[in-house]
């Protein structure tokens, strides 16, 4: 088993990596929005008290798929490698739609579409809407 960290994808919140390569199988660990090197989220608006007052989910979705192709390249492995998604929302009744609709975008080709779970929970451990649990197979 091999520990891998992309220098582009944002710092994980707690003490795990990025992915683990374990034989020809790589495990992301949750993969959100947020932007390296900063705490901003992209697509999110605060109160004066760093509460969410809106977000955009677009702007999220998109986020979390470019981190998520960080983490895959830096690992050696890539997009279209993807096997397996876990997507979890804060809201799937009002995000749901949304985030299906940019899936389909970058998942064009039903030859190459990751199998895909989507959950609801009450919350993320940072104040975002959306993260991604991923598996991917290596390049050869």
């Amino acid at each position: 088993m091999k520990v891998l960290n992309s220098n582009q994808a944002p710092e994980p919140v707690g003490p795990y990596p990025h992915a683990r390569k374990v034989g020809n199988l790589l495990f992301l660990s949750g993969v959100g929005p947020r932007q390296r090197s900063s705490k901003e989220i992209p697509g999110v608006t605060f109160d004066e008290n760093r509460n969410v007052i809106a977000y955009d989910i677009e702007v999220q979705c998109r986020a979390v798929f470019q981190n998520v192709k960080f983490v895959l390249e830096a690992s050696g492995s890539r997009w279209e490698n993807l096997v397996d998604v876990t997507v979890y929302l804060t809201n799937m009744k009002a995000d749901f739609p949304i985030v299906n609709k940019i899936y389909a975008e970058y998942f064009p080709n039903p030859e190459t579409q990751p199998c895909r779970t989507t959950v609801e929970v009450n919350a993320l451990p940072t104040p975002i809407a959306i993260e991604l649990k991923c598996v991917a197979v290596l390049n050869n």
